[in-house]
């Protein structure tokens, strides 16, 4: 995938850095030497249309900075006292961008009559490679536009080099204006030149050959001599002028003082301009039917954004494009390096004939493939240490070229993640039978997509045929009206952007008010990660009920987090209200909403509470964030009473057993109900259930094993972990931590094998009585895969992190090196992969452990 610029921007010339100074509205002008086709070293650009996002069929009138069609008149009192010296300066500067931008604009015309001057010599000949009136019609009126520019900018040159106050060019520019006949005669003819280009490119493999590969001088102080542009590129050049000089003008006037002799001058050939604008709009045909839909309305853009489509049995990432009548699906172009990027239309679907249910049975969506979830999860982890790995080299001196490498292999990776990550199905198809499939990460996505084409689809829609030239167009104007920049990868960002929040958000989900009806409602929690949302977390279905009262409280693990958003759904137990997505039901969106995480608010220590506004629905919250440096502090329990926080061995020597009975109770009852449940240990259970279960068994409830039959099982399945989580030293201790580290990185099997078993064996009795049994019961959670979903790495990914984790002293000495939402990660893979190699183990008997001898140093 071709990696994107800093911001997925191109990259813009000195002069488009100069005009972004000047307050130039962008929807008209966004700096000719850019916008004219050539990046700062020359590199072609696809024509695209000069329209503010509302894309009227319009040439667009110039306008100021609010939008508003500009007076020929400049605002009074712009250029009062002491500014009129500065402002003679940035008309100089607006006048030298200017001149760059034709000189451009010269190489490109002089690139067109390159070619002609030989095809109408051959016209005559005996072996024509067109005819005359072809050689005429293609190329009409190219040569009076090229000598009417040359002069134009032969004479503003040395205007421009020997600038002072008394220098006038406002007559240079009124003749220009004046002379915007010849343009007129071009736009006339410019639909039968490109017609007539197409036929004979068609027809004659010498001219496509030719028409194909034009070459356009660098400017002069560009290194790259020539650029290769199409024909059908250039001929478009000079519509898109026309609205460039009027543009121009208007800033000319802007600052230049009234009283200067230019004023009058300039102000006459703006006049003209407008009114040469205003003349031909409705004549520029293969413009108008390109920005325009079938009933003459105003084709806008409404949405766009990245998705996943299944084409071909494979993942392909598409910019999607959402316009008034039609949905145009787009891929970026692999272009050379330093030109700008283009789109490329895949195909596009009028909504007139888009609908949302398949016509025919038999015309079904490609399959999905989806990757085994501990693919995923350790792809983050590579991420993680990569991110990790550039923060450390940006301090080390000469580690620039490195940091490049890294940025370059991190960009790879989470674009894989991108296309691999999107698992729900978001189909569309033609009433006329072709079908197409997206995948996306969120419900929330999905339906907002579907809702933006509904809303469109409740209007009188025509059916529209696009033709090559008007979909080039549309297309290449995507690159500009386009409101999704960058492809949503942290590599994209640039350093000073807020990296987001690396630990665990605490919310509470209090009630919801604003229902009609009475209804079964539940929400559901999702916070953006690696570039998607994903959901974290579902409330209990509240039934019957217009108010509902939640006051369910979940951990939300966050990995760079920045937005947490919260659905609403009914809960759909009639089969007459379902809302079917094709052959899949899902609940109905009640309404929906999210809010920004913002660091200042969310990380001080008590809870925050806020409302998400949704449909006219409210629903009521509360959050707090605790940081991942301070959740890895393990701090040892005061007390001597409990089981949380209190050291396992005191535990089992005051209980007189091997295993803890929170352990073996929790394990218990998982395997009797919990078992099949899918995403077990990974998705949450409610905070509050588990707090109540965790002061049950702190005070030793005489009723706990009623509580625990009643409880929901993600519940005790996170009453479980969090119970491993809060041991003063991790399960397999601080002092085996690096011994752990090690022995998992060792290549030979049989030195792995002998290091791996000496570590269990050193470990303390109660620790290792305690590991074994968990180790089994992961086992047969695995063994249900194909029901749960759970699969050993999956577990190893939950477990790992939990049971070994770097003491205290590796984490302050990490900290010399880098963040603390870095060392999380740094070492996670590797813990991930100990629990994992134990996993897939034979069983291990912890007498058979103790007895044999294991050929392996005993000091560890």
């Amino acid at each position: 995938m071709e990696p994107l610029s800093a911001r997925g921007l191109p990259r813009l010339s000195w002069i488009d850095t100069l005009y972004s100074n000047f307050n130039y509205n962008t929807d008209g002008y966004e700096g000719d030497a850019a916008e004219d086709g050539k990046s700062q070293d020359g590199s072609e650009t696809l024509p695209y249309i000069d329209e503010s996002p509302t894309m009227s069929p319009q040439l667009p009138a110039p306008q100021g900075p609010d939008g508003e069609a500009v007076s020929p008149t400049p605002p009074e009192g712009l250029l009062a006292g002491g500014d009129i010296e500065k402002g003679l300066e940035m008309k100089k500067l607006v006048l030298s961008g200017f001149l760059a931008s034709e000189e451009i604009y010269i190489n490109q015309l002089e690139a067109l009559l390159l070619p002609m001057r030989p095809l109408k010599a051959t016209a005559t000949s005996s072996q024509p490679v067109l005819t005359i009136q072809q050689v005429e019609t293609i190329f009409y009126k190219i040569q009076d536009i090229f000598e009417i520019h040359k002069e134009f900018y032969d004479a503003l040159l040395p205007n421009i080099q020997q600038w002072d106050e008394k220098v006038t060019v406002g007559h240079l520019f009124q003749k220009l204006a004046s002379q915007l006949g010849v343009y007129k005669a071009f736009v006339d003819n410019y639909k039968v030149a490109l017609e007539t280009a197409e036929k004979c490119s068609q027809a004659n493999g010498q001219f496509q050959k030719i028409s194909e590969n034009l070459k356009v001088k660098g400017p002069k102080d560009s290194k790259d001599c020539t650029t290769s542009v199409t024909m059908e590129a250039l001929l478009y050049k000079p519509i898109d002028r026309v609205t460039r000089s009027t543009l121009v003008l208007h800033d000319l006037l802007k600052h230049t003082p009234k009283d200067h002799p230019d004023f009058p001058l300039l102000q006459d050939a703006l006049r003209i301009s407008q009114n040469f604008l205003s003349s031909i709009n409705e004549e520029i045909d293969p413009r108008r039917t390109a920005v325009t839909t079938p009933k003459g309305e105003a084709r806008q853009l409404v949405k766009d954004g990245f998705l996943v489509e299944v084409s071909e049995s494979s993942r392909k990432l598409r910019h999607v494009f959402l316009f008034t009548d039609l949905l145009l699906c787009a891929k970026m172009k692999k272009t050379a390096v330093g030109r700008h990027q283009q789109y490329e239309c895949k195909w596009y679907l009028p909504l007139a004939d888009l609908t949302f249910q398949t016509l025919d049975d038999s015309d079904s969506c490609p399959s999905i493939q989806v990757l085994p979830e501990y693919e995923i999860e350790e792809m983050k982890i590579k991420i993680s240490v990569l991110k990790s790995e550039i923060q450390k080299e940006k301090k080390a001196p000469k580690g620039q070229n490195r940091v490049e490498r890294l940025r370059k292999k991190m960009n790879e990776q989470e674009s894989w993640l991108l296309l691999n990550s999107p698992t729900i199905p978001f189909r569309i198809h033609n009433r006329h039978g072709k079908s197409y499939q997206f995948l996306i990460s969120s419900d929330y996505e999905r339906s907002e997509w579907r809702e933006s084409i509904q809303k469109l689809q409740k209007k009188d829609l025509q059916a529209c045929v696009l033709s090559s030239v008007e979909l080039q167009v549309l297309t290449s104007s995507c690159f500009k009206l386009r409101t999704v920049h960058n492809i949503p990868v942290t590599s994209n960002k640039d350093d000073e952007e807020t990296p987001g929040l690396y630990g665990f958000l605490h919310v509470i989900v209090h009630s919801a008010k604003g229902f009609q009806e009475s209804a079964n409602l539940y929400c559901t929690l999702e916070v953006d990660s690696y570039g998607y949302f994903v959901s974290k977390a579902k409330t209990r279905v509240f039934r019957d009920t217009t108010e509902p009262h939640w006051n369910e409280e979940f951990e939300i693990e966050l990995e760079g987090s920045q937005y947490l958003r919260i659905l609403c759904y009914e809960n759909c137990y009639d089969k007459s209200m379902l809302n079917k997505d094709d052959n899949e039901i899902v609940d109905k969106i009640m309404g929906k909403g999210q809010v920004q995480l913002d660091p200042q608010t969310v990380q001080s220590k008590n809870w925050h509470m806020d409302v998400i506004e949704m449909n006219g629905i409210k629903v009521e919250f509360s959050m707090k964030f605790t940081s991942r440096d301070l959740s890895l502090k393990r701090t040892p329990s005061k007390k001597q009473s409990g089981v949380f926080g209190v050291k396992i061995n005191v535990v089992t020597k005051r209980e007189r057993s091997k295993v803890p009975y929170i352990v073996r109770q929790c394990i218990e009852e998982v395997e009797k109900r919990g078992i099949d449940e899918v995403g077990i240990y990974r998705i949450s259970g409610v905070a509050t259930d588990i707090q109540a279960l965790k002061t049950a068994f702190d005070a030793n409830t005489k009723d706990i094993l009623v509580m625990l039959s009643d409880m929901d099982i993600n519940a005790i399945a996170g009453t479980l972990k969090l119970y491993f989580r809060e041991l003063p030293e991790p399960l397999l201790t601080d002092r085996l931590y690096p011994a752990f580290m090690e022995g998992i990185a060792l290549s030979d099997p049989a030195a792995k094998e002998n290091c791996m078993m000496h570590l269990l064996r050193s470990l303390p009795d109660p620790n290792l009585m305690t590991f074994l049994p968990l180790l089994e019961h992961l086992k047969r959670v695995a063994e249900k895969e194909p029901i749960n979903k759970m699969s050993l790495h999956n577990l190893g990914t939950v477990f790992g992190p939990t049971l070994l984790r770097p003491s205290e002293a590796e984490i302050t000495k990490g900290q010399q090196i880098t963040s603390a939402s870095d060392i999380w990660s740094h070492d996670v893979m590797a813990q991930v992969q100990v629990l994992l190699y134990y996993l897939q183990h034979p069983p291990i008997s912890f007498a058979e452990l103790k007895r044999n001898t294991l050929y392996f140093s005993t000091d560890v």
